[in-house]
């Protein structure tokens, strides 16, 4: 049986400035280049998808 989510509440924790989301950002994609997930030459454009998948994450949490 599925749980209804839709009285769920997310707790508001503290904003996240776009500094701290650049800095998370960075940390991920560094650990897929670390893993050869990410090469030099994919860099720009898995760095866009990564950045906007957190911020969009992030953004799904607010209320």
């Amino acid at each position: 049986m599925a749980k209804d989510d839709s009285n769920d509440t997310v707790p508001s924790g503290p904003s996240v400035s776009e500094e701290n989301l650049l800095k998370l950002s960075k940390e991920v994609a560094v650990k897929f280049i670390e893993v050869g997930r990410i090469t030099p030459a994919s860099f720009p454009e898995d760095f866009k998808r990564i950045h906007a998948a957190i911020k969009a994450s992030i953004d799904k949490e607010k209320p």
